[in-house]
């Protein structure tokens, strides 16, 4: 695996495309992206605003909890807040259900990209290229790429 150069979160116009499908939630659509997509409810860490942020769930753990990615890295708006504010409200489909968000540590990360990869082969490698990775296709890049990634778990509170 080779790091090309580490995109920086999209602005402008790009801002306004990765955040459509927010657009879908707030009209009720959201059961249309299914459950491989979710709406993370959280909280701005320095405003106390109510954010919104459409993530794919890249994978599920056994209790069901859904795993989670910043593409961008630790400087994503999202993934900063709910490292200041881990209590969130997660919809999938048409299900909401309170969680706590949980990072990963690079390892646990790694395992959960390279079980990805093998689900969905083509995507992987075309986002791993758009998040500034080089990867050959092998497990063992997809884990490499994983390590350098951080992670949530999005575990539903009781």
């Amino acid at each position: 695996m080779e790091i090309a150069d580490r995109p920086q979160p999209p602005t402008g116009a790009a801002r306004l495309l990765f955040r459509a499908p927010v657009h879908l939630y707030r009209w009720g659509l959201g059961p249309l992206l299914g459950g491989r997509f979710l709406l993370l409810n959280h909280v701005g860490r320095t405003s106390g605003l109510r954010r919104r942020t459409v993530l794919e769930v890249v994978d599920r753990t056994d209790g069901g909890a859904p795993i989670v990615c910043s593409g961008f890295g630790s400087r994503a708006d999202w993934y900063r807040n709910v490292l200041a504010h881990p209590r969130v409200l997660v919809q999938v489909g048409a299900r909401r259900f309170t969680a706590e968000a949980e990072p990963l540590g690079a390892d646990e990360g790694a395992e959960f990209l390279a079980r990805y990869a093998r689900g969905h082969p083509r995507t992987a490698v075309r986002l791993a290229r758009m998040m500034g990775f080089v990867v050959d296709g092998s497990q063992e890049d997809f884990r490499a790429a994983g390590r350098e990634l951080p992670f949530v778990r999005l575990r539903p509170r009781a």
